[in-house]
């Protein structure tokens, strides 16, 4: 029988129902075969990064166990994407639905297509705030600890938000 090993995931959408998108990224993640959803984030509005010429963000987190191993992980959450009808275009730009593989256990993973943790983790508050929302004392292999990188980035624009009363 395969390892279960801990792994979050992040959730990203701006167009759309940016709200209902990640509610739809959760009840996805929570379908994957031999995964548990084990805690969900609450939700963020954030500013754009990157291309700053968009809509907010509205992000979150989540922490699976899984038996999925990190490339068939992947595979899944690109699928999850595509059925939220995401496609590729700009870098960093607006998406119905983005989820990114953020860690896997405690493993490093440099592959070509596959890195873990996902680079630019440790210094983005708009990843870091949902995350230590389901995973504060976790290590980001290289980095250090959830909580800690948190405390070391300006999370002034990300703002907790209730989807069902704006």
């Amino acid at each position: 029988m395969a390892e279960t090993v801990t792994a979050c995931v992040a959730l990203g959408s701006n167009l759309g129902d940016p709200c209902v998108q990640v509610g739809r990224g959760f009840a996805a993640l929570a379908a994957l075969p031999h995964t548990i959803l084990r805690a969900r984030s609450r939700l963020y509005r954030t500013p754009p990064w990157g291309v700053v010429d968009q809509p907010d963000f509205v992000n979150a987190a989540a922490r699976l166990d899984t038996t999925l191993a990190p490339r068939e992980l992947l595979d899944a959450l690109l699928a999850i994407e595509a059925s939220a009808g995401r496609v590729r275009g700009a870098r960093n730009g607006p998406r119905t639905l983005d989820l990114d593989l953020l860690l896997y256990g405690d493993r490093a993973i440099n592959e070509p297509d596959l890195v873990v943790p996902h680079p630019g983790l440790h210094e983005r508050a708009f990843v870091l705030l949902p995350l230590a929302d389901v995973a504060p004392d976790f290590e980001v292999p290289g980095h250090g600890l959830v909580r800690d990188l948190l405390a070391r980035v300006d999370a002034s624009g990300c703002v907790v938000i209730d989807c069902d009363h704006p």
